[in-house]
């Protein structure tokens, strides 16, 4: 049996329609839709999709449940909003040496979220964090509230306020923990789980039950 063209480590055993050749299945699990562009009637992407490996799923559970809190006001909208909001958290990097953590998301979501609550009773005053990344990140978020605006999205100060209020409150809710970037760690696999999955053309998740 020849070895995987992915790893060239281990035995091909599984056939690969997007490379049109027999990779391992470890390469096959690891590397399905971030490094292989599975196409749709792939059988063990199907499977993927349907039966999770139990880890993944207790990982996923465990994730949802512990941001629940921060999202079961939020209606379907709003919680789409807070996953696109969270596509910008992401991507956001400090200069330097400096570390995004929990406590700058959450004073960056709610400088943005008070300065949405001021706009919204007619008042036009910015809020500032306290450290330089939760300042920059503020304005990465006002920056994409803006973007969608521009592109024709209709979302009202207060709707936003709210949905950066539950982002306020789930980073801060971790903040508890002795891991400074717990919240960070969640959403992170939250996000990257459900890309991977595509379970939705986009970045959000599907809503969470209660």
């Amino acid at each position: 049996m020849p070895s995987c063209p992915s790893c060239g480590q281990r035995k091909g055993r599984r056939a690969c329609p997007a490379l049109g050749t027999v990779i391992c299945p470890v390469c096959c699990g690891t590397k399905r839709l971030v490094e292989i562009a599975c196409p749709e009637t792939c059988g063990h992407l199907g499977t993927a999709r349907s039966h999770p490996a139990a880890v993944v799923r207790k990982q996923q559970d465990k994730d949802v449940a512990a941001v629940l809190p921060a999202l079961q006001r939020l209606t379907e909208r709003q919680h789409q909003l807070f996953f696109l909001f969270h596509t910008v958290i992401a991507r956001y990097a400090p200069e330097g040496l400096a570390r995004l953590l929990d406590i700058d998301v959450a004073e960056a979501a709610a400088a943005a979220a008070a300065t949405l609550e001021t706009a919204a009773r007619g008042v036009i005053y910015e809020h500032t964090p306290s450290t330089v990344p939760a300042q920059r990140l503020a304005a990465e978020l006002r920056t994409m509230l803006k973007e969608m605006r521009d592109a024709g999205a209709t979302v009202s100060d207060r709707e936003a306020a709210i949905v950066l209020r539950a982002i306020e409150q789930g980073a801060r809710t971790s903040t508890a923990s002795q891991q400074p970037t717990a919240y960070l760690e969640i959403m992170g696999r939250l996000l990257q789980v459900n890309a991977r999955l595509a379970l939705l053309p986009g970045p959000c998740p599907p809503r969470p039950r209660p």
